[in-house]
């Protein structure tokens, strides 16, 4: 909560004050041109960035491989381009850092160390309510597993069944019956 406080409140606040103090030393209009230069610039890493990654991670699904890094440094391309449009030297340079490649590769191998792929698959919620099942493990539907609700399901795989009582109220109420 507080990085998103810090992104939205405090951040625009130390980026008007940066571009105020530098078009105190370099000029106005030089200040509005050089932002818009760096927004043109980094369109264009980002978009030649953006090609390289996509057919890195078309070629890997060709050959049958999960292009986890690449999704990695694709959603940090995205982020860059955000960045970069935005108006401001500080979200300049987090941009270029995340646009660039040998900064894109080194925070992204940071990131996906960092992060574990989950796989949802059917009836393997775990008993916190959550699913647990992580890629690479074996899922055997017959084995007993507690439900999202704490009830065991019998070694049965019946996660399509929903059990319950129904009472027909029309029955007795001409008024309700369908005609």
């Amino acid at each position: 909560m507080r990085v998103l406080f810090l992104l939205f409140a405090i951040l625009p606040i130390v980026e008007i004050a940066l571009l105020v103090h530098v078009g105190d030393i370099i000029g106005g209009w030089n200040t509005v041109g050089l932002v818009i230069l760096s927004a043109f610039i980094g369109a264009y890493f980002v978009k030649r960035e953006g090609i390289n990654t996509l057919q890195t991670a078309q070629a890997k699904m060709q050959r049958n491989e999960m292009p986890g890094n690449e999704l990695v440094e694709g959603l940090m391309l995205v982020v860059a381009g955000i960045l970069l449009v935005t108006p401001g030297f500080i979200t300049d340079i987090f941009g270029f850092l995340f646009a660039l490649p040998g900064s894109r590769h080194f925070l992204a191998a940071q990131v996906s160390k960092h992060m574990k792929m989950r796989v949802v698959v059917p009836g393997s919620a775990g008993a916190a309510g959550g699913f647990n099942y992580q890629q690479g493990a074996q899922h055997n539907p017959f084995e007993q597993s507690n439900d999202p609700f704490g009830q065991r399901n019998g070694g049965r795989d019946d996660s399509d069944v929903i059990e319950g009582e129904f009472a027909d109220k029309t029955q007795n109420d001409p008024d309700k019956r369908l005609k």
